[in-house]
């Protein structure tokens, strides 16, 4: 009976939560959204008036797409897109590329390199010294990654037609090492308004997220991650990084546009659209609304409004 109660009540949203835990890919992207968006945050997904910075990525997901969106997410092919605007010298070596794991040869490579797959997230794989690494695990957690489709998991529709390969990228040396910081500019209709940090990634320790104003002051709110206690400096090109994430974030309403450092001179990482997919919650709660300000969202697409469903 309370199975049938709970149907009657909110038969879109029990249904829905049905086919999300066994049949996720027959859901439609926008009641998948607003599925897992209750399921997250405990409320409705308000798409007709979105204000917060995580509904408004769920908006941008379904009404704002555009073809070159496929290729800033690709890791691969957004390189020679980010050299065409701002040169070459911010593009991390690209050393080879490979349909599948059995075309990697080791022979052909430098004693230090990455490797990732084009599409994903998180499956890097660091070779510091080929004649202690384990190119079978490595082959392994590859492939792995490169069977599954990003699309299908938050319905971040630009990476569902990424021509997935996996690259070798050369080592960026630096004291760091392998906890390479990743210094992360968000950008708000072209502007930098905030940035954060990703450190201890590869420590064991957990990573931590640290936000920072356009003064490189600590803000004061988290999302889904600790910030790091420890100090963390302003990166040399830090000007340089604000400079480069504008003009590549042109006619975007929200990017994340992500850099390393070395020896003080900046490298380009990845472009990100839609950062922890828009489920991340802030705490405090508050600065969700304040970040959700600083987007201005385009006029939405009728006819991909009519693709996926009509209606709110």
């Amino acid at each position: 009976m309370a199975k049938i109660s709970k149907l009657l009540k909110d038969p879109y949203f029990t249904i829905g939560n049905y086919c999300y835990k066994h049949c996720p890919n027959v859901l439609p992207d926008k009641w998948f959204l607003k599925v897992v968006w209750k399921q997250t945050f405990g409320y409705e997904l308000d798409l007709r008036h979105p204000k917060t910075f995580n509904e408004k990525l769920q908006w941008l997901k379904l009404y704002d797409r555009k073809p070159e969106y496929t290729t800033m997410v690709d890791k691969y092919r957004a390189k020679q897109w980010v050299a065409d605007r701002v040169g070459e010298e911010y593009v991390i070596p690209t050393l080879a590329v490979y349909q599948s794991v059995d075309e990697i040869d080791l022979d052909k490579l430098p004693d230090q390199f990455v490797l990732k797959c084009n599409h994903d997230s998180g499956n890097v794989v660091i070779c510091k010294d080929k004649t202690t690494f384990d190119i079978e695990a490595a082959k392994k957690k590859l492939d792995e990654a490169l069977k599954k489709n990003y699309y299908w998991n938050s319905r971040e529709w630009p990476y569902k037609n990424v021509k997935r390969c996996i690259i070798a990228e050369k080592y960026l040396d630096s004291e760091e090492n392998d906890d390479l910081t990743d210094y992360k500019m968000m950008t708000f209709n072209a502007k930098v308004k905030c940035s954060f940090t990703c450190t201890n990634r590869r420590s064991g320790q957990g990573l931590n997220v640290t936000f920072f104003d356009t003064d490189w002051e600590r803000l004061p709110f988290e999302r889904n991650y600790p910030a790091d206690a420890r100090p963390i400096a302003k990166p040399a090109s830090y000007t340089e990084m604000v400079e480069v994430a504008e003009r590549l974030s042109e006619h975007l309403p929200f990017s994340r546009i992500d850099f390393y450092e070395v020896k003080e001179r900046p490298y380009f990482g990845e472009i990100t659209l839609y950062p922890g997919a828009g489920f991340e919650p802030f705490e405090p709660k508050a600065w969700d609304a304040t970040l959700g300000e600083w987007i201005e969202l385009p006029e939405r697409n009728v006819k991909l409004f009519k693709y996926h469903g009509g209606g709110y």
